[in-house]
């Protein structure tokens, strides 16, 4: 597409994301990435190139990641069931294991490499390393799925400090040394509010909240907490929105100035997203007089 337009309009393109370039230079953004922008392997090379690029205009970007689908998975090849509860993963003591496996080792070691093609300066660490998510049993039923007590940012502070892009996958642990299961959303949230992110973007498998969750052009671009609450009353956010919803509501109580609820599987949606007017999904933030 950008071989159809002149230079002139390349140099316009530029010159509109300059405000957003000036907004974000030197701020803290999260991104919480996972699901079939992760699983898609055009997508997550986009994703990457997107996370590069704005490193590159001095954005400091935290990217926290999950990886359900590759849990299940490998999983499976060893003839092991997965299990829900609620929409959360009963997690035994092998289980565990595969977790810290598939997060901490295959996928965030693939996703640094995945920048460090691109041109970025990443590394990679998980909930366990200076105790980073530490984590409690959530409900016994789940068994070493964990509620996270204590967040230590000191690592990521670090990372940033020295121009890396850490890359945070989600396990826990507590003082006995448990490794625990942790939701990716909820540790982002976590996450983003520890640091005072300037933005929570959490990449998701749906434009973002919508009037009629079967209607992809009811999206609502913006709401507040009390919006929020009136949403959560008739039931437009329901099912698996909700916990979504849920974080980006945590996140904000706990100092994050907006989240962004927005569909991974759109083309370099995180630079539609930050870098223009048109926005790539649903803002939360607390107050609704807050602009886009």
């Amino acid at each position: 597409m950008l071989n159809n337009i002149t230079n002139a309009q390349r140099a316009e393109v530029l010159t509109q994301a300059l405000p957003y370039i000036q907004k974000y230079y030197g701020k803290i953004v999260v991104i919480k990435y996972g699901g079939n922008a992760m699983i898609n392997e055009e997508l997550k090379q986009q994703v990457m190139e997107d996370i590069v690029l704005l490193r590159l205009i001095g954005v400091k970007i935290v990217l926290v990641h999950g990886g359900g689908p590759e849990i299940t998975d490998t999983l499976k090849k060893i003839g092991k069931e997965t299990v829900f509860v609620d929409g959360l993963r009963v997690t035994d003591k092998e289980t565990a294991e595969v977790v810290q496996m598939v997060l901490a080792g295959k996928i965030n070691k693939s996703l640094v490499n995945l920048l460090g093609t691109k041109g970025g300066k990443a590394m990679g660490i998980s909930g366990i390393d200076a105790h980073l998510i530490e984590s409690e049993v959530k409900d016994e039923r789940l068994g070493f799925v964990g509620r996270i007590t204590n967040v230590n940012v000191d690592p990521i502070i670090d990372l940033l400090a020295h121009d890396y892009i850490p890359v945070v996958s989600t396990v826990g642990c507590d003082k006995d040394g448990n490794v625990y299961n942790i939701n990716a959303d909820t540790a982002a949230a976590f996450i983003a509010g520890a640091l005072k992110a300037e933005s929570l973007i959490s990449m998701t498998d749906i434009a973002g909240i919508l009037k009629d969750k079967d209607d992809p052009d009811s999206l609502i671009p913006l709401i507040d907490l009390k919006d929020a609450e009136k949403l959560f009353e008739d039931g437009t956010i329901s099912g698996g929105m909700i916990p979504k919803v849920e974080c980006c509501i945590e996140a904000i109580h706990r100092g994050v100035k907006k989240v962004f609820i927005m569909d991974g599987r759109v083309p370099h949606s995180l630079l539609i997203e930050t870098l223009t007017d048109e926005g790539a999904g649903t803002m939360v933030t607390e107050d609704k007089n807050d602009e886009r």
